[in-house]
């Protein structure tokens, strides 16, 4: 059973690993002046909405909701773990994240990813989201709620 909940502090060092550990398969290193954003995460996302799934006790997806607008939010930090992908946790995450958008007010949530992560942007795309443009080797989209 899939169990997603609000970030707490706790959630600190697996979530930073979990992510980091996504982005090391993907492009084959890390880069150590990169994701900043991850060294204190409930400071980073104070003002967002960072949920954590967890199946049998260990975390194995991550997604954030960041307020940009009054009526935009962008969606950041979803990775999901390489044994838990295809199973509905970035789903269930994302519905999640789109739901607390609702909720607020929010009428338009965007989100970017590399444009090489042909799996990342199907996902994306088979979710609803629309593609808005192409940038430095990512891909933008948006969603109007």
């Amino acid at each position: 059973m899939i169990i997603i909940s609000p970030f707490s502090p706790e959630d600190q060092q697996p979530v930073k690993a979990l992510i980091l550990a996504g982005l090391v398969e993907h492009w084959g290193f890390l880069d150590p002046t990169k994701n900043p954003d991850l060294d204190d995460i409930a400071q980073t996302y104070a003002s967002a909405t960072f949920l954590v799934a967890r199946q049998d006790g260990q975390i194995v997806g991550t997604g954030a909701l960041v307020p940009r607008t009054n009526n935009t939010a962008e969606i950041v930090r979803m990775s999901v773990a390489r044994s838990a992908r295809r199973s509905g946790i970035g789903r269930a995450i994302l519905q999640a994240l789109l739901e607390q958008a609702k909720a607020s007010g929010c009428r338009r949530v965007t989100l970017e990813t590399t444009a090489a992560w042909r799996e990342v942007v199907a996902f994306y795309l088979d979710y609803g989201f629309l593609i808005t443009h192409y940038e430095g080797g990512d891909v933008y989209f948006a969603m109007e709620l």
